[in-house]
């Protein structure tokens, strides 16, 4: 369990994505954070991550390897597609 508030990982999340937002842009992507809920980072890819065969490489041993090394090992991420945003809310 994370001990953690999904309010409280918040800035420490955005910290992080601006961290690996560097790597991403060396080849042509980006990502946007989202929110956070029930301890899980929803992000959106950009860039030339968006339908990149390696795009899911990239979220879990990078994006999501960084979260968890950074602030804590339980922590999970998922790229949103384009236009599913919405739905987050019913989460």
């Amino acid at each position: 369990m994370i001990p953690f508030s999904d309010e409280e990982l918040l800035e420490p999340v955005r910290a992080v994505i601006a961290k690996v937002q560097p790597s991403l842009a060396l080849d042509g992507g980006d990502i946007e954070f989202l929110t956070v809920k029930n301890s899980t980072v929803y992000v959106q890819l950009k860039g030339a991550c968006v339908g990149c065969g390696s795009s899911g490489t990239t979220l879990k041993y990078g994006v999501e390897r960084q979260l968890r090394m950074d602030i804590h090992p339980e922590l999970t991420v998922v790229n949103v597609p384009f236009g599913m945003e919405n739905d987050l809310d019913n989460l």
